[in-house]
């Protein structure tokens, strides 16, 4: 933590929430532009990459040519960088930490190499939430829908973050108290090399059709590791995905000039973005976080690639969610485990429920989620 005075943080405020309140239902507009239009081989292969997620069916247009989708097609999570509000770009409120927390994803048909995303989005809800991390929260809920160049709807969700009050969180949160106090934890090569087994052993399913029969309640899906969290891990999402104000020099100055609550003097006295906070641990402390840590929509990917991984290449994800229970700051491993909890028909498709929950090394919950995955029938 900085040794220099400690500086204050906008607040929750009535009149604030009143004013967001008048934006429920109404359709946002122009806003700042995605990170990517099309869903090109390139842009395709560096979300996948950024996730760690090496299915060939998203990067080998060799090996897609020979699939049923007859080329490459984009991991579902590759629409979190066309929709900077899927993403967490919230308004109102400024000045006010925003911390992306959670989304609920229906995806109706699969996004193909070069296909054109467009979205339409609007404020969905306002909840208002007392947590051990800061206190106050409102929880603030957007719905997105996506649409490829045919005006077919290939995607939908509702995504949220909490607006939490930084001097609360920072001063009198208790989330984090422990994990303060245990230090900087290092691993021995061991302990790396058990953590590096899974992913030597990680399964891609891949063209070995996962048919409805063969798949039973209380079924569990192999272990998924993610981690250790490095920065370096975390930039490598930020490339694939594109951030929420990640600018340089001109572009950066038009941003923060545009909107002065995103810029947060730096130890230089430069404004910069919250969103530093995933790579400086001194700001990400003057939050009230545990030190810098992921990106919640890089969470949510980690889940669905534990998903694609499991249903392969003639399976479709139909549905999925994430709720995210705690930052994961540098060091942190993470462990997605997963179990088949319904098998179920649904206008002739044969439908598989899922059920997971994310820990930390330490046995913390870091996420839970799920999924519906549609899978073919030896019928």
């Amino acid at each position: 933590m900085s040794t220099e005075t400690q500086r204050t943080f906008p607040k929750i405020t009535d009149s604030g929430l009143d004013e967001l309140r008048q934006r429920i239902g109404v359709k946002i507009g122009q806003t700042a532009e995605p990170w990517c239009y099309e869903a090109t081989r390139d842009n395709i292969r560096h979300y996948a990459h950024g996730i760690g997620d090496d299915n060939p069916l998203w990067c080998d247009p060799d090996y897609a040519a020979k699939s049923h989708y007859g080329g490459i097609v984009a991991l579902p999570s590759f629409l979190f960088s066309t929709s900077r509000i899927v993403s967490g770009y919230v308004g109102g409120l400024p000045g006010v930490h925003a911390m992306w927390s959670g989304a609920d994803w229906t995806w109706h048909k699969e996004v193909r190499r070069n296909d054109v995303i467009s979205t339409e989005s609007y404020l969905k809800d306002l909840v208002e939430h007392q947590t051990r991390f800061a206190g106050r929260a409102i929880q603030q809920i957007y719905h997105v829908d996506f649409f490829n160049q045919s005006g077919d709807k290939v995607a939908e969700a509702d995504s949220w973050c909490f607006r939490t009050e930084r001097d609360h969180a920072r001063e009198n949160g208790t989330k984090y108290r422990e994990v303060r106090e245990r230090g900087v934890r290092r691993y021995t090569d061991e302990e790396l090399g058990e953590a590096y087994k899974l992913y030597r052993d990680e399964e891609v399913r891949g063209a070995v059709p996962r048919y409805w029969e063969d798949v039973n309640v209380g079924d569990e899906l192999p272990t998924m590791f993610k981690g250790p969290m490095t920065v370096t891990g975390f930039v490598a999402y930020a490339q694939g995905w594109g951030g929420l104000y990640i600018r340089a020099n001109k572009l950066a100055w038009k941003l923060i000039d545009a909107h002065p609550g995103v810029g947060i003097k730096n130890r230089f006295g430069i404004p910069d973005v919250p969103e530093r906070v995933h790579w400086e641990e001194d700001f990400a402390l003057e939050v009230g976080a545990p030190g810098a840590y992921d990106y919640g929509p890089e969470r949510t990917s980690w889940m669905t690639h534990h998903l694609t991984n499991w249903m392969g290449d003639t399976g479709f994800l139909h549905k999925a969610s994430c709720k995210v229970r705690r930052h994961n700051p540098e060091g942190d491993m993470v462990f997605i485990k997963g179990k088949v909890t319904r098998k179920f028909l649904e206008n002739g498709k044969h439908m598989v429920e899922i059920e997971q929950e994310a820990q930390n090394q330490d046995g913390e919950q870091s996420a839970v989620g799920g999924g519906v995955v549609v899978l073919p029938s030896r019928g």
